[in-house]
């Protein structure tokens, strides 16, 4: 998928959580905007020009120094849909492996995020946490369909939009789908 303006996407990483980067992002077009002005998460944004249109705060897991978790992932409002969201993830993921985490996870709680995500190059683990939040895990434990659609199945018990539904439904016919290439390897590649 190609985004609007391309070339003028910027991939950046604002800060690990140990500079202490904060960022302020608008409310009214930013879901999650008030976890990014805490100080104890690593951020990165996408810019297009000089207007942030993505954002994902991160952090290594408070057990397993090895671990680095995506904890929020924002996409301007006028954007989503334009595949920010997982390029911005497979963006820092391969910025955290290059830092030495050997895993990458995060926890989703929608169809919406479940497909960004593998599309993103993660895959589930088959375990939940939070408030039904499904996660997920680079490097993929289990690339097959089978496994992708044992995910897409715990949405199915929820209380869904017709445009989740829809949406759900589409997925279990499609099967995984295909990952999408990092702007960091792109650039970083020999």
């Amino acid at each position: 998928m190609s985004t609007p303006n391309d070339d003028r996407l910027a991939f950046r990483v604002l800060g690990w959580p140990a500079d202490g980067p904060t960022l302020r992002l608008d409310h009214e077009r930013f879901a999650y905007a008030g976890k990014f002005v805490m100080s104890s998460t690593g951020k990165a944004v996408v810019r297009e020009g000089e207007e942030i249109v993505a954002a994902v705060a991160f952090n290594a897991d408070r057990t397993d120094s090895t671990v680095c978790w995506l904890r929020y992932v924002t996409v301007r409002a006028d954007r989503r849909g334009d595949g920010l969201g997982p390029r911005l993830c497979a963006f820092v993921r391969d910025r955290a492996t290059d830092r030495g985490f050997d895993r990458v996870k995060i926890a989703v709680n929608n169809p919406y995020a479940y497909e960004a995500l593998h599309r993103a190059g993660f895959g589930f683990t088959g375990d939940a946490t939070g408030i039904a939040e499904l996660v997920l895990v680079y490097p993929e434990p289990d690339q097959s369909d089978e496994r992708y659609r044992a995910g897409l199945e715990r949405f199915g018990d929820r209380d869904l939009s017709e445009d989740e539904q829809a949406f759900l439904d589409s997925r279990f016919e499609a099967g995984r789908p295909a990952r999408i290439a990092s702007p960091y390897r792109s650039n970083h590649d020999s």
